[in-house]
């Protein structure tokens, strides 16, 4: 009798770990898989700076620095790797892009130009799907991390080397508040 409900309580415990290892898979496989959709979405804007370069230089062709900085701030960010590494390379190409549309404002045939206008509004689009992305990739990390430090997932998680993943967040939130300052 006594053998029997130890029997029955030590397939609880391994059925409950077996559930608790199951779910700490699957947090980390979809918080891989919200990592490469971030992942997709970047590489789209990123392959749209060569055509945004070309529209512009006809335009604003003295404005090369700037052009040369996107560019290189597009190269950082198809180099990076990692939620840390991306959202450093992000915030330095988002500000260049900034700088890129506040210069655009001071040639209105620029901005009147069809294939500028679609480019813009392309961008504008990946920049929402980026943004949704991030948010969710963030909650399935809040939520993959929040079950490795959890007891008594924390206990399956450490024997089976589940470890924290790093969200993917502004490196200063204050700057991203602050205007683009432009110079001519």
């Amino acid at each position: 009798m006594v053998s029997g409900i130890l029997a029955a309580l030590a397939a609880i415990l391994i059925g409950y770990a077996i559930s608790i290892y199951n779910r700490l898979v699957r947090l980390r496989n979809t918080s891989q898989s919200a990592w490469s959709d971030i992942d997709v979405q970047v590489k789209k804007r990123y392959d749209l700076v060569p055509n945004l370069v070309e529209t512009v230089k006809g335009y604003a062709g003295h404005e090369r620095g700037l052009l040369e900085r996107l560019t290189e701030a597009r190269g950082a960010g198809m180099k990076a790797s990692g939620p840390a590494q991306t959202a450093q390379a992000e915030n330095m190409f988002r500000d260049t892009l900034k700088s890129l549309f506040a210069v655009a404002e001071a040639y209105p045939d620029l901005k009147a130009n069809q294939n500028f206008m679609q480019l813009q509004a392309q961008l504008k689009d990946l920049e929402d799907g980026i943004e949704s992305a991030r948010r969710y990739y963030n909650a399935v990390v809040r939520d993959f991390n929040t079950a490795v430090e959890q007891f008594p997932s924390n206990l399956i998680a450490s024997r089976f080397q589940f470890g924290k993943r790093d969200f993917f967040e502004l490196e200063t939130p204050h700057a991203e508040r602050k205007p683009v300052p432009v110079n001519f």
